[in-house]
């Protein structure tokens, strides 16, 4: 599955849709400095050719720690979500080792809250970690304040959004909906709901750091 050219709407690329793993991937195709170039560009094929060059290998890595392919599955996929995410800034010279670190970890996590996950639990707590990452950190003076002007700065930026990524956030950081009840709810795959939750965190992220610069 190719992905499409990028969007240069606003100069930034559509959400890519995490592509299958390829059954007969190996280790060709392009260099680990090429892909690296794509994510840095924003670039979508950069999914394509991680899963094209480094699929099989994550896959084994995920299915040995969780015993099950369906959750090793998961487990990759989210490893592309979360290197389209961290490059930039980061600039791995061995992507390879960078994406089995995070493979790695995604699957110890999915492991240990196999059993934990629940309404308002695992999932709250989900949700708020991956918004940690758009929020200023406040003084103790600061706190009631910021507190304040975040929420309506989130509420400006809310306004601005259109109107699908606009429900996705809600039901994922309001109602702290899983992102597969928000896959099942708009019809869309998972891969899509979470990357264009990462899109829109990314705009979020910018968009405060705008409002709150010093």
């Amino acid at each position: 599955m190719e992905p499409s050219d990028r969007d240069e709407t606003n100069g930034v690329p559509e959400a890519p849709e995490i592509p299958d793993i390829p059954e007969n991937s190996d280790n060709g195709g392009r260099s680990d400095r090429e892909i690296v170039e794509l994510f840095f560009r924003r670039d979508e094929r950069a999914i394509y050719e991680t899963a094209k060059k480094y699929g099989r290998l994550l896959l084994s890595v995920a299915v040995r720690i969780t015993g099950s392919r369906e959750d090793g599955e998961e487990c990759v996929n989210d490893t592309y979500v979360g290197a389209w995410g961290a490059i930039p800034p980061h600039r791995p010279a061995a992507l390879g080792t960078f994406l089995c670190k995070i493979t790695r970890r995604l699957s110890l996590k999915a492991v240990r809250g196999r059993n934990a996950e629940k309404r308002g639990g695992g999932t709250f707590t989900a949700a708020l970690d991956e918004l940690a990452e758009c929020v200023p950190a406040p003084t103790d003076v600061e706190e009631e304040v910021l507190k304040n002007e975040l929420s309506a700065a989130i509420d400006r930026f809310l306004s601005g959004m259109p109107e699908t990524e606009r429900k996705i956030f809600v039901c994922r950081y309001w109602y702290f909906d899983g992102v597969a009840e928000i896959a099942e709810r708009f019809g869309f795959g998972e891969s899509r709901v979470k990357m264009t939750l990462l899109r829109t965190r990314e705009k979020l992220r910018r968009a405060l750091e705008k409002e709150f610069k010093q």
